[in-house]
């Protein structure tokens, strides 16, 4: 029984491998930005601009103040680290108290996330191994984006969270469900969109209660979710003496709030001129001339990944006259993590933000292999030029 449970546990394990030594492989071939190979092995290989932020959030916690207060050639906005919600800095803190490095926390909570997504997902696909769900397996280990998987960076742990809010709604556990969403949404204001697949779930979900009881589940897990955005809003309350602090840096620095045009902030993400901004010095490895624009090609990489998994939904219903249950949170989960960096507005990071979008792959396994092969093929080589792009140091 041991021996059996080992090897039904081993696929997750085995694409957690690949995606690193992938990772790793991309990276020997690219270069860091002052023109040195990047050791992907260290911390450094993995922090970018907004890693400084989370790791400072897990040093201290959170801070707000006039940039010429302490820069006085600054432009006259508001600082701080404010604008980075803390789910993912609480848990570097907690590991931090093993006695490592805070950068090492922030890797190993990366990766440990990473594997937990992996599992998760293998749970979702039923843990047994077959050509769809090991080819669902392998689109995982080079998802659009997932660069950011293994980077100091919330995402992994957001979509781990996502995965576990699913699999709450599958087994019928409104607790399980809030709790992955409340971790979520403290990761990222991307997470927040499994408040709005949680109060849609009755339509779908908790099919063995009555409509009052699988309106009061939805409703108590949705309101769970939203108490992670509660609880950013409370410690940044707490460090600040403002509530709306995180509103307030990004319309005071970034220039964000409201709603977008999604279509305009499409283009405006298509034609972001990183290469310009951030482009290395010296002579550029191959792969890394190549990746310069690799935003581009992400984009219209993520749309159709969208469409596909519209589409096996929409042939799954035709079919079959029904999804399952996290087939139906999947779906509504990936159109939502796809749409809200352009309803919001996100021209740096959006291309991070959709790799949230993992939860798509539980309609993956239900594509056919003719289209399954396909996708693998061009995520591998979006992956490669995305993750050349992020070793380069040209995405932020």
């Amino acid at each position: 029984m041991t021996a059996r449970a080992g090897r039904r546990a081993l696929p997750p394990v085995v694409a957690w491998l690949v995606a690193n030594l992938v990772t790793w492989l991309i990276a020997k071939a690219s270069v860091a930005g002052d023109g040195s190979p990047v050791a992907y092995w260290s911390t450094g290989g993995r922090r970018r601009w907004d890693s400084e932020h989370y790791l400072s959030i897990a040093r201290a916690g959170y801070e707000m103040f006039w940039c010429r207060e302490r820069y006085p050639d600054f432009r006259d906005v508001v600082c701080g680290n404010v604008a980075w919600f803390p789910g993912y800095p609480m848990s570097v803190r907690a590991v931090s108290a093993t006695g490592l490095s805070y950068e090492t926390a922030a890797v190993v909570v990366t990766e440990a996330s990473l594997l937990g997504m992996f599992a998760v997902l293998w749970w979702l696909l039923g843990a047994r191994l077959t050509w769809a769900t090991g080819l669902t397996l392998a689109v995982g280990t080079v998802f659009p984006g997932g660069i950011y998987f293994h980077a100091i960076f919330p995402i992994a742990t957001g979509t781990l969270a996502l995965l576990v809010c699913i699999v709450g709604v599958e087994r019928g556990s409104w607790a399980m469900a809030g709790a992955g969403g409340f971790v979520a949404a403290a990761c990222h204001p991307v997470g927040a969109v499994a408040v709005g697949m949680l109060l849609l779930s009755p339509l779908f979900a908790w099919q063995n209660d009555r409509w009052p009881i699988r309106c009061a589940k939805a409703g108590l897990s949705a309101a769970l979710t939203g108490c992670g955005v509660l609880w950013t809003g409370w410690l940044m309350w707490q460090a600040t003496g403002r509530w709306d602090a995180y509103r307030i840096i990004q319309q005071s620095s970034y220039g964000q709030g409201g709603l977008r045009r999604p279509f305009d902030e499409m283009g405006k993400a298509y034609d972001f001129p990183f290469s310009d901004w951030y482009r290395p010095k010296g002579q550029l490895p191959w792969l890394v001339e190549h990746a310069l624009a690799a935003h581009r090609t992400q984009l219209w990489l993520n749309l159709a990944f969208v469409l596909l998994v519209l589409a096996t939904a929409a042939v799954r219903l035709v079919r079959s006259r029904r999804l399952d249950v996290a087939e139906w949170a999947a779906l509504i989960l990936t159109v939502a993590v796809f749409l809200v960096p352009f309803l919001a507005g996100a021209q740096m990071s959006w291309y991070r933000n959709h790799a949230q979008m993992f939860v798509g792959l539980v309609l993956v396994r239900r594509m056919p292999r003719w289209v399954q092969v396909p996708l693998l093929a061009a995520c591998l080589v979006q992956y490669a030029l995305l993750g050349a792009m992020f070793f380069a140091g040209v995405l932020v």
